[in-house]
């Protein structure tokens, strides 16, 4: 069975290119416009997910708060989150992984670098 990793960010062109790159190696990927969106897909899948890759600046609910909210369900307490945002000061790495991000990648990124990053925290 292929672990299931859910990519949260308001830019489709993000979406589609992080889960092709996912998919080519193997991965089940379910997509997410914005906080709120990923929370609603979390509650309806019934095998839970392995990981989340999220953007910060969303509409609806930005990336610290969708964080919170994953670190708040017992399920998903120790899930790995990656922050993959275009945000590179030092308060966004510090507020991200307060909020309870494992890693902290930067836009543009390489998609090797993310794939590295993805089968380490996995």
């Amino acid at each position: 069975m292929s672990q299931t990793i859910l990519v949260v960010d308001d830019s489709p062109t993000v979406i589609k290119f992080v889960a092709f790159s996912l998919k080519n190696r193997g991965f089940k990927v379910v997509t997410a416009c914005d906080g709120m969106d990923a929370i609603e897909k979390l509650s309806n899948l019934d095998d839970g997910i392995d990981m989340v890759i999220t953007d910060l600046n969303m509409p609806n609910l930005d990336g610290y708060g969708l964080i919170e909210t994953i670190r708040q369900n017992e399920k998903y307490h120790a899930t790995p989150i990656i922050i993959l945002s275009s945000e590179n000061q030092d308060q966004d790495r510090v507020r991200g992984m307060k909020a309870g991000a494992t890693s902290y990648l930067v836009k543009p990124f390489n998609p090797t670098h993310l794939l590295d990053e993805v089968n380490k925290l996995l």
